[in-house]
């Protein structure tokens, strides 16, 4: 049995435990309350050295912690229900988007980040907020131009690891308030998205905890 190592409201574990249903794999998840500091604890940090989730086990010698290596390894060990598309073009758009979520703007938004901010910069609760939502805005940016129009997945309109990254960066605009009336690309994937009951049950806002 895999278990996935989680928090309710981090849209990296989000991201993988979307994979996990959505290829219908069976997992166990285990909740660490970041906020309180549970990922500072020894026995986490012997899981993950770096103090995040996810974490998966049971599948590898180790555990898998980094949301996108959990997904490629998914796809190398469970390929029913592809996630990334068969050509060699095609998988380096997905990444790419894939990418735009997790590597460029994500990491500027979580906890941590917020937390350097207030404490080096004196930046308060609102000016927080308005960091993370420019970030966020800025991908919804880059998103916008590489949707087609009419678009309802961000490639070739079959469920891709690019759909499960604007999901979730789609709950960190959410969460900081961004309008996407001006990304009308982005509002019509996510209207379509948001039906997948292996993208919605796995919302943060339905996890323990939240």
């Amino acid at each position: 049995m895999l278990i996935l190592h989680g928090y309710w409201l981090s849209l990296a574990a989000y991201r993988v435990r979307a994979a996990l249903k959505l290829k219908g794999i069976a997992f166990e998840e285990r909740m660490h309350d970041l906020s309180a500091g549970h990922h500072q604890l020894p026995a986490f940090r012997a899981l993950n050295p770096a103090g995040a989730v996810p974490a998966l086990e049971g599948g590898t010698p180790e555990p898998l912690t980094q949301s996108l290596e959990i997904l490629e390894w998914l796809e190398e060990t469970y390929p029913a229900t592809p996630l990334l598309p068969p050509d060699a073009a095609g998988k380096a758009r997905v990444r790419a988007m894939f990418l735009l979520a997790a590597a460029d703007t994500h990491p500027l938004a979580v906890p941590r980040v917020q937390k350097r901010l207030a404490e080096q910069f004196g930046a308060d609760a609102a000016a927080g907020r308005e960091w993370a939502a420019h970030w966020y805005r800025e991908g919804l940016k880059a998103y916008e131009g590489l949707l087609h129009d009419g678009a309802t997945r961000c490639h070739n309109e079959t469920l891709s690891l690019a759909d499960l990254a604007l999901a979730s960066h789609l709950v960190g605009a959410e969460r900081f308030g961004v309008d996407l009336a001006a990304f009308p690309r982005v509002a019509a994937v996510e209207s379509s998205l948001f039906k997948l009951p292996g993208i919605e049950s796995s919302h943060p806002r339905h996890q323990e905890g939240a």
